[in-house]
C-alpha cells in the first residue's frame, strides 16, 4: 500500500500481512496452474501416446480450478481488481465516494463471511466421503471456497479499517 510516515505503525503491519498473504495466494494459483498445465499433457500423452487414459487427472484439475479460482478471487479484492463499476464511484464527490467504498466493502466482507460459514458446514459435512478415482476426502471440494471466503472478510476488512483511519487511496483517487 503506501509508504507515507502518517501511516501508523500497527497498520503498516497489518498491510504487510495482507500483502504477504496475497503474494502466498499467488504463489499457491501460479503453482495450481503449472500442475494443472502438466497433468493435462500428462493426460493427452496418456491417452494418444500409451492409449491409456489416466482417470485421475479430471478430479485433480477440478480441485485446482477450484483453488485458482477462489483464491484468486481473494486477491483481486486485496488489490481492487475483482468486478466493481466504478463510474458511479468517480462522478460523485469525495464524501460520497466514501460511503460507496464502505457500503462495497461491506457487502464484500458479508459475502466473504457467507462464503465462509457455508463453505466450512459443506467441508466438515462432506469430509468422510471420497472423491471417486483419487480417494481423497470430498470436503476438499469446497475447502477453496471457505478459505478463499475467510480471505475475501479478511481483506474486506482491511479495507474498512484504512477507510475508518482515513488513509486509504481509494477514497480520493479518480481512476
Amino acid at each position: 500500500m503506501t509508504n507515507s510516515p502518517d501511516i501508523p505503525p500497527a497498520l503498516r503491519r497489518m498491510d504487510a500481512t495482507l500483502d504477504g498473504i496475497a503474494l502466498l495466494c499467488r504463489v499457491l494459483t501460479g503453482i495450481a496452474l503449472v500442475v494443472l498445465t502438466v497433468i493435462f499433457g500428462w493426460l493427452v500423452f496418456g491417452r494418444y501416446v500409451l492409449n491409456a487414459t489416466p482417470t485421475w487427472v479430471e478430479q485433480v484439475a477440478l480441485l485446482l480450478v477450484m483453488l485458482i479460482a477462489f483464491l484468486g478471487a481473494a486477491v483481486g479484492v486485496h488489490e481492487n481488481t475483482h468486478l466493481s463499476v466504478s463510474v458511479l464511484r468517480t462522478a460523485v464527490p469525495a464524501r460520497v465516494r466514501t460511503v460507496l467504498l464502505v457500503i462495497s466493502d461491506l457487502l464484500m466482507a458479508g459475502f466473504g463471511a457467507l462464503m465462509l460459514w457455508f463453505g466450512a458446514q459443506l467441508t466438515v459435512f462432506k469430509w468422510g466421503s471420497l472423491i471417486p478415482l483419487i480417494q481423497w476426502p470430498e470436503g476438499l471440494r469446497s475447502l477453496p471456497l471457505t478459505i478463499g471466503g475467510g480471505l475475501i472478510l479478511l481483506f474486506s476488512a482491511g479495507h474498512l479499517i484504512r477507510l475508518y483511519l482515513c488513509v486509504d487511496e481509494r477514497r480520493d483517487s479518480i481512476e
